[in-house]
């Protein structure tokens, strides 16, 4: 049965509006993109995964996301991301899905080795497996197995909302503390931590 990534995406020139403060619009635009490009990179590379679908308004992410080989769906208006994600979910049920990965495009140190240890808790389902943020309030990355087996609760708290729903569901829930997934790039001193990843590695 089929393994789906999904990723949403919001539109590249509008995301990130945080790091305004410290990059420029066209600066955001183009890391949006460059995030977007090696997520779905990362992802393809990955062989358990059999499909990848981005989910989005945006059709200039659509297209760069079609044109490295994923699938998309675009969205209307404003929907909120759980909203989107429920979605995306219903999609592809379709398809002899056994469960889906949730990752976000904003994880700048996303490799593919982590996102392996999070898969391989899929043989024996139910299960829901979560890689956090490195506060341990947000959902970073979200395996789900089988799909539909849990309501999706991303905003402030996620993490305990998700492993929650985990029990609620009678789910086996895996917390995967893993370095490259717990930094999502929202706020300035996300982006000092990537620069500082960057001075290390010279």
């Amino acid at each position: 049965m089929a393994l789906w990534a999904i990723v949403p995406v919001k539109p590249l020139r509008r995301g990130k509006s945080r790091l305004a403060e410290v990059i420029s619009a066209e600066e955001r635009a183009d890391l949006n993109h460059y995030l977007l490009e090696n997520t779905i990179q990362v992802l393809s590379a990955i062989e358990e995964i059999e499909n990848i679908l981005v989910i989005s308004r945006d059709t200039e992410a659509l297209a760069l996301a079609r044109e490295l080989g994923a699938r998309t769906v675009q969205e209307n208006g404003h929907p909120e991301l759980n909203t989107t994600l429920a979605r995306a979910v219903e999609i592809v049920k379709p398809y002899e899905t056994c469960g889906v990965l949730i990752v976000p495009a904003d994880l700048p140190r996303l490799n593919a080795r982590d996102l392996k240890t999070i898969l391989a808790h899929r043989a024996k389902p139910p299960v829901v497996a979560i890689a956090p943020d490195r506060k341990k309030e947000s959902t970073n990355v979200l395996l789900v197995s089988p799909p539909g087996l849990i309501e999706f609760s991303y905003g402030p708290g996620s993490f305990e909302k998700h492993s929650q729903a985990a029990r609620d569901a009678g789910a086996r829930l895996e917390i995967c503390d893993l370095p490259s997934l717990e930094l999502d790039l929202d706020e300035p001193e996300d982006l000092e931590l990537i620069e500082t990843d960057l001075r290390v590695n010279k």
